[in-house]
């Protein structure tokens, strides 16, 4: 399987193949609106305003399985994003990041890149490494997506190059984006 074979729902419900976005380099998001890195989604359409006409898109999914942060409806999560961040770039019906009722798409790109480690330059990163650490002493062992606004780099031609926790700054992940454009 390719990412390009993969199908995703749209806001709407509608099936979205992934493959038009072929040629375009992407960074896929889960997210969440109650969430202490919620604030990155100034951020990540700052970097979508800045490369969205060298060719990038921001794919973001909601997901409400990290301490259902990302409560209500797909509409109402629009317009939460849209209201107090000015979201413009593409955001896709909820969906399950881990376990038995994961996207496919999730089970693709953790297939591709592993945990990649919290950044320990990041306020948050003690924290969450706390919070895993209690649930499994191993946590860092698996693909498992950790937490909301975890992303994945892939490149024009579907590759997934980087996985970025959501710990990472900004800064860094902008660098990548403007190598692959």
């Amino acid at each position: 399987m390719q990412l390009y074979d993969i199908t995703v729902s749209a806001m709407d419900g509608k099936a979205v193949q992934l493959s038009v976005f072929q040629g375009k380099v992407l960074l896929i998001i889960n997210t969440a609106t109650h969430c202490g890195f919620t604030p990155q989604y100034d951020e990540l359409e700052k970097l979508y305003k800045q490369y969205k006409d060298q060719g990038l898109e921001i794919l973001d999914f909601p997901c409400n399985q990290f301490k259902e942060q990302a409560p209500g409806s797909i509409e109402e999560i629009n317009q939460f994003c849209s209201l107090n961040f000015g979201t413009t770039f593409k955001r896709f019906a909820k969906l399950e990041v881990n376990g038995e009722y994961e996207h496919p798409l999730f089970t693709f790109l953790k297939s591709k890149k592993g945990f990649a480690g919290f950044n320990p330059l990041h306020e948050k990163s003690a924290r969450l490494t706390e919070r895993m650490r209690a649930a499994d002493p191993e946590f860092e062992k698996d693909s498992s997506i950790k937490w909301n606004f975890t992303k994945f780099l892939i490149d024009r031609s579907g590759v997934v190059v980087e996985r970025f926790e959501p710990t990472t700054f900004m800064s860094e992940i902008e660098e990548k984006v403007k190598a692959l454009l």
